[in-house]
This record gives structure tokens, sequence and C-alpha cells, in this order.
């Protein structure tokens, strides 16, 4: 039954302390992602729909139902079927059931399956597709959230690492490779093997041991097991933690799915050198307009890869006789050729990154996807696709962004007047600044005296010099730079020497940073979910549900 209760898209604002940082102020952000967050009209040669707010997304959903033609049935089948085998709990189970009706629309978003769910953004990309369900739902509308695998991909590097706090909170890195990982399979066909179990193992070595500790590493226990693929893992994993909230998972690499995507497959290879050209367009459009083309279209691009009988996936190029191939097979393909194929053996076929999200909002009636900003800044180019496939654009919006702050960092960031934008500059900025101003202010005040003095001093005889000899006057120029450049070092190893001998302090910011900012990026890009739900238990995930605002579009801090 749908609620009418529109408040349950609210964020509680009185649950903890939440900070909202503005995109612009952290660095290396992307100029089209920050402006599509700042005014998204403004880029509407690029972006064809676009909202000032998500109370503003019903309008899209009749034309979505409208060009919607897949079969919901077969569909819902398969992702009942998928969805059982990952121990789906009623409510995702419903909301397949709810996504077979005519009028129901999709909120989507997804991610590669990485090692016990990846990064933190993961967990923040599945509720945000949750939060405007229910949204939608509490509005009358039938709506289900749907999360994309990216199962197909096969860059095995980036998805088996993951990222937790140890117990003196220094940043740890896991990793599991099992056989055959880096044989061009795609990562949903990477069967774990036993090494998954000293990862395991690892894990909970590092971890502190808590209240939540035996429940979580059972869940984990129970997902990641020998034998079972990785795309199943992180499916099982993420289902364990998100149930209750009705999340419907999706594998593409499902044949089912496959061959409900045939027809768009025949599409794009009969319209491949179109989709080639126009991207080609888009890129240079994009660079002549101030901005990066996001995915370089060579003349030889193909959208499409090949999926070997050994389910290998290999790029297929464009050769100088107009054919295609696979690099190292000699078996060569006409336009015709792989058409045809693509209409009897889709499951051959695996879209590449300009096609994926085509594919996906052709047998999903996706009303709006939550990305990433990577993948906002893509769909600049992608949206070219859509247009070349005769396929509407489908809205596109950022995910909710946190960054998570734990009571004890929470206490070192206020003892010493720090911000998270003032973090940004990198601890080698930071604790110069916590010498002077808290530790030893008294030596801090003398190195700015004496280099007040001696500029006072040698802009005396810079003076006089001037009128004496010019020459002599540029000689003590050089020199000046020659004494300041001592004073300086001097003073850096004033610094250093300080906050090695503060210990307690040195601990305090090193640990503050490895959480809030590893491997100096924002830490949703790093550190994996396991380190606070083994902290806080699996109310976690609710405390984030609760403070996802839809209509913020800055990184929020949530104050634990």
């Amino acid at each position: 039954m749908i609620s009418e209760n529109a408040d349950r898209c609210q964020a509680d604002k009185g649950l903890f302390q939440i900070e909202t940082l503005p995109f612009s102020d952290i660095p290396n952000q992307s100029k089209l992602f920050i402006k599509y967050q700042q005014n998204p009209a403004e880029l509407a040669q690029y972006y064809g729909l676009s909202v000032d707010s998500h109370t503003q997304i019903s309008k899209l959903i009749p034309g979505v139902l409208e060009n919607y033609k897949t079969d919901r049935n077969v569909l819902c089948d398969t992702l009942e079927k998928m969805n059982r085998s990952c121990g789906a709990s009623e409510k995702t189970l419903e909301n397949i059931k709810l996504l077979r009706q005519s009028d129901c629309v999709a909120v989507v978003s997804g991610q590669q399956a990485g090692l016990f769910t990846g990064p933190l953004y993961t967990i923040y990309k599945a509720l945000s597709a949750v939060k405007l369900t229910e949204c939608l739902r509490g509005r009358g509308i039938k709506a289900v959230p749907v999360f994309w695998i990216a199962t197909e991909d096969h860059d095995f590097a980036e998805v088996s690492k993951a990222y937790v706090l140890g117990q003196k909170g220094e940043l740890v890195q896991l990793k599991n490779e099992p056989q055959r990982c880096y044989e061009n399979l795609p990562v949903g066909y990477v069967a774990l093997d036993d090494s998954i179990k000293k990862t395991i193992e690892e894990l909970f070595a590092q971890l502190p041991q808590t209240e939540f500790t035996d429940e979580l590493r059972a869940l984990i226990e129970k997902s990641w097991k020998v034998g079972v693929d990785y795309g199943d893992a992180f499916a099982k994993l993420l289902t364990e933690i998100l149930g209750k909230y009705g999340l419907i998972m999706l594998c593409p690499l499902n044949e089912n799915l496959k061959k409900l995507a045939a027809p768009l497959y025949v599409e794009a290879v009969k319209k491949s050198k179109e989709i080639v050209e126009a991207l080609q367009t888009r890129g240079k459009e994009l660079e002549k307009n101030g901005f990066h083309a996001q995915v370089f279209v060579a003349g030889d691009y193909f959208p499409l890869f090949w999926q070997a009988k050994n389910r290998t996936r290999h790029a297929l190029k464009q050769t100088k006789n107009g054919k295609y191939k696979v690099k190292d097979i000699e078996r060569e393909f006409t336009l015709d050729e792989l058409a045809e194929l693509a209409a009897q053996q889709p499951q051959r076929f695996s879209p590449s990154v300009v096609l994926r999200s085509v594919v996906q909002d052709y047998l999903l009636p996706t009303v709006t996807y939550f990305g990433g900003a990577a993948e906002i800044a893509y769909f600049a180019q992608s949206a070219e696709v859509y247009r070349i496939l005769n396929r509407p654009q489908t809205l596109i919006l950022h995910r909710a962004s946190f960054t998570l702050v734990e009571p004890k960092h929470a206490k070192t960031l206020d003892k010493y007047d720090l911000k998270l934008k003032e973090l940004l500059a990198g601890i080698e900025n930071i604790l110069p600044q916590i010498v002077e101003k808290y530790l030893n202010r008294e030596m801090a005040d003398i190195f700015i005296e004496v280099e007040e003095k001696i500029n006072t001093q040698l802009n005396r005889l810079d003076r006089n010099l001037a009128q004496f000899d010019p020459t002599l006057a540029k000689n003590l120029a050089n020199r000046r730079r020659k004494i300041l450049y001592h004073i300086g070092n001097l003073r850096t190893k004033f610094q250093h020497a300080q906050i090695q001998k503060d210990a307690v302090v040195r601990r305090r910011i090193e640990t503050a940073f490895a959480s809030l900012l590893p491997q100096k990026n924002l830490q949703e890009r790093s550190l994996n979910i396991i380190t606070f739900l083994n902290l806080y238990g699996l109310n976690l995930i609710d405390w984030i549900y609760d403070a996802i605002d839809l209509d913020d579009k800055g990184h929020r801090l949530i104050y634990l």
C-alpha cells in the first residue's frame, strides 16, 4: 500500500549536527560537474533534462512510461529470481511485484561490485535512490529503487581493494585477488577462492573489537564465501545491509536481461559509426566551451564489447578494411554480421561505458539516475548516444555525499578550531599552524619577530645601498632571499621537532586525517562502510538515510 506521507523525503535535521560544504570549495572537482550542480539549466545543450528540485521529477513520469516498451513480466521474473538468490527481504519482493505494473517507474543507481561493497559512496548511492522512491510514493506515485551492479566491467583492480580504519585509527588497505581475476573476466564472473578467508581474517584482525563485531563478521562470512562470484557476494552483502529498504538488485550479466536488451544492441551495432562521430563531435564541443571531453573516442571505437565463450570480455575495434575484430583473434566481422549476432546471441555482447546507461534505461522505466560527479560529467557526452538511438535521455542527479565525523575527531577539530575545508589544504600545511597557534606560541612569535627585524634592517640597508651603488642593492636582494630562506627552513625544522615532541597531538591529527581525508580524498571515496558498522552497528544505515536531503547539492558532514 502506498503511503500519502510526503515528509519521508525530508532530512531529519534534529538527529545529528550536519554541516554543508559546497563542492566548489573542494579541490579537483570538474568544471562541468560544478556548473551542473549550481545551475543545470545553463547546460541544456548537453543535458536534455534538468530540475531545480526533486519535487519536480513527477512531471517526467508520463514521458518515461510512454517510451518504455520492455516486457515487464520477463524483467520482473528475472529480478525476482535474482533477488531471491541474494536473500531479498519481503519489501524487495513487494517492490518487484509493484514494478510489474505499467504505471510504476524506477529510481536507479549503481556501482561496480567492490570488495565488501567498496567505498562508502556505494551506500550513499543506494540510499539516495531509496529516499527519492519514498518521496515519490509519499505523493501517491508508484516507484521502486533499483541498484545496477556493474558486473560486466573487467577492470578488476578497481574493485579488489577496500580501506578500513585499524585499531589505532590508521588507514588499512585490504585486497582480494582470486585466481583468473586479471584475465579480462567481467567482475561478475570472478569466483572467490580460499584467499577470501584470509582477507576476512585480516579485516577483523585490524578492526577494534566492539559489541557489533561478531554480528558484522557473520554477515560478511555469509556473503563472501568460497565459490561465490564477486558480483553475487557484493549483492548479498548489500542486501544484508540495506534489505529492509526494499532495494532491488540487478546484475546485467543475466542472459534473460541480455535478450531483453538485444534490440538496442542491434541498433547500436547498426549505428555504431554515427555514435562514434557524435561522441567525437560532442567531445570537441565540450573542450571548445572550456570543459573536458569525458571519454576519449578514437576512430576505431565500438560501443559494444565482445564476450568470448570462455566468458572473457574484449574490445571490438574497426580494422583498416572496415571490418571489426578483437585483438589477437583472427576472425573479423562486418557490421551486418555483428548485428545478426547481437539479435541471436546477445549474451556475446557487453555495452561500453557510453552505452551502458542507455541499456539500463531501456531495460528499466528509469525516471532518475543517481550518480557521482564523474557519471554526471559522462552524461554530457553519452547523451549523444541516447539521441542517435532515439531514446529519451534520463535525468541524472548527484547522489548524497557525506563525511562521517566520529566524536573523537569532532573534538580534535573543535580543539584546534579546524573545519574540513581547511583540512583540504593537507596535513603538511595544518600541522605547522597547530604548532605555532597551540603548541609553542612563544617560539612562533620569536620567529615572526626575528623575520620582521631582519626585514626592517635589510630595508634600511637597501635604501642606503641604492643611493651609494645600485648594483650592491641588487646583490642585497639576492642575499635577502637566501637569509629569509634559511630562517624559514629553520622555522620548518622547529615545527617538525615540536610536533614530534607532542606525540599525542600528532596522533590525533594524523588519525583525524586518516578518517576524514584518507589518501588526501574525501572519506567517501576510500573508506568502506565496515569501519563504521563495526563501531555503530546497522543503525548507522538509518542515521545516514535520515540525513539525506535531496535538495542539498553540497557535501555534508554528519557529526556522529
